[in-house]
């Protein structure tokens, strides 16, 4: 018997909220129809117009070559260096929002997408650095999006090695104390060199093992010295130059030397397996798996997640060597998820791609889009920090946002709404949780505008 509870949930929990006739689609069988999901390759933006990071990082470093030679010109060439920059990163960042929200505003597979977005926001990457706003879409396509359905390992290495995560926690400017690098310029020129621990730090905080995981400052800093050397290539002379151009390369001459000792372990290695070995056991550590299990299901179920489920998914992680849909269908099976009162704030990220799927609205003007992620309080790959955003109600069901969304529905019912029928459209999108309430104002709305607006502003609408 469809169960039109469970495809709500289904579609607006798991799913990134439902397109019209995607109720309907899952209502027999909405834990087969997640599950569904995850077979078969993730799909790809195939936007040709988009760059590669390689290609994005070669033209920067051009350009900046280009501006470091008119340092001692005048003011004004300065600033047309400066503007040439903004010239590559602005229209590449626009883009790559855009053809984000066409993926997720029309996929068939929004849990896939949904996914997809939540390990992004794992690992972060702001584009409030200047550099990472020309690769932080290219990074979400090449790093997290094709190994969304492989192990957690896989996944790891992928983003650990982006040049966007190298740039975003300056680890390519990471130097050993010891590295004949650090010699070399401590005797032609007095100069010490040492490591920047902000990428260690991070990986073992927030990536892997979480905040409570048991490693000490000892360790960040061990592991620091592990991956000093991932870094980016560059072309032409110099000690900057080697590998190619914006892709990720091992720069022996300034890894840090020998062995390290991290979380008790000693790590003898060589070179550029000595990180990946210690990558690999972070990721089968069992404080790993808990925190994966916690982050997991706080996003999906609630935001203060129940312990038993989380044991469980921990479980079902260190079983299968952190096999991902392994975990994605432990998430599926539990009965919290499908208990739950769906009482999550979506974010504003959320609430505009529910928006879009649920009216089918063009994208006319390509150059807004981000202004609209931005103008609601999340502009896109642009957390306040690594540790991305933030996943808790009450971090976006404040008065204000309210207001800029109710405004923003507004506009969107004025635009569009002369042409739905939120009266005919409402069930088919929220199933049974639309609420009497909601039904009788759309009812009663004084134009098709305005009914569009009332549903995009009814509280079962902003919640999943």
């Amino acid at each position: 018997m469809p169960d039109s509870t469970a495809a709500a949930i289904a579609t607006n929990r798991f799913g990134l909220g439902a397109r019209p006739g995607e109720l309907a689609a899952c209502a027999a069988d909405p834990r087969g129809w997640l599950e569904a999901q995850l077979k078969g390759a993730p799909p790809v933006i195939g936007d040709p117009a988009l760059q590669n990071t390689a290609t994005m990082v070669a033209t920067i470093d051009r350009v900046r070559a280009q501006n470091r030679a008119l340092r001692a010109d005048n003011g004004q060439a300065l600033i047309q260096a400066v503007m040439k920059l903004g010239a590559i990163y602005r229209p590449a960042y626009v883009g790559e929002v855009t053809a984000r929200l066409r993926l997720a505003s029309t996929t068939d597979r929004s849990f896939l997408e949904r996914i997809t977005q939540f390990w992004s926001n794992h690992f972060a990457v702001s584009v409030d650095k200047a550099v990472v706003l020309g690769v932080a879409g290219s990074y979400e396509r090449e790093a997290i999006r094709p190994n969304v359905l492989g192990s957690f390992q896989e996944l790891l290495l992928a983003v650990e090695r982006h040049p966007a995560m190298l740039l975003y926690l300056d680890n390519y400017r990471s130097v050993g104390p010891e590295s004949m690098f650090a010699e070399r310029a401590r005797e032609r020129a007095g100069r010490e060199l040492g490591i920047n621990e902000n990428l260690a730090r991070e990986i073992m905080e927030l990536h892997t093992l979480g905040v409570e995981g048991g490693y000490t400052q000892a360790d960040v800093t061990a592991f620091a010295k592990v991956i000093t050397g991932w870094s980016i290539g560059a072309a032409g002379k110099g000690i900057q130059a080697g590998g190619v151009a914006g892709e990720f390369y091992f720069r022996p001459n300034i890894h840090e030397p020998g062995a390290q000792k991290v979380l008790g372990r000693s790590y003898s290695q060589d070179g550029l397996r000595q990180g990946e070995s210690v990558l690999l056991d972070l990721a089968r550590n069992p404080a790993t798996a808990r925190h994966i299990a916690t982050q997991l299901t706080r996003h999906f179920i609630a935001d203060d997640p129940p312990p038993a489920t989380v044991a469980r998914l921990a479980q079902v992680f260190n079983r299968s060597g952190g096999d991902l849909p392994s975990v994605y269908r432990a998430l599926i099976a539990e009965e919290a998820a499908w208990s739950a009162p769906l009482t999550k704030f979506k974010t504003p990220n959320d609430y505009v791609i529910s928006a879009w799927r649920a009216l089918d609205m063009p994208i006319d003007d390509a150059r807004q889009v981000p202004a609209v992620f931005a103008n609601l309080g999340q502009r896109v790959w642009s957390p306040n920090s690594p540790a991305g955003w933030p996943d808790r109600s009450a971090d976006w069901d404040g008065a204000a946002a309210l207001m800029q969304r109710l405004r923003w529905a507004d506009e969107i019912g004025q635009r569009f709404g002369a042409g739905v029928n939120a009266v005919q459209l409402a069930p088919q999108i929220l199933g049974a949780t639309l609420s009497d309430n909601t039904r009788v104002a759309l009812g009663r709305a004084a134009s098709a505008a305005q009914a569009v607006t009332l549903l995009l502003a009814a509280p079962e609408f902003m919640r999943r």
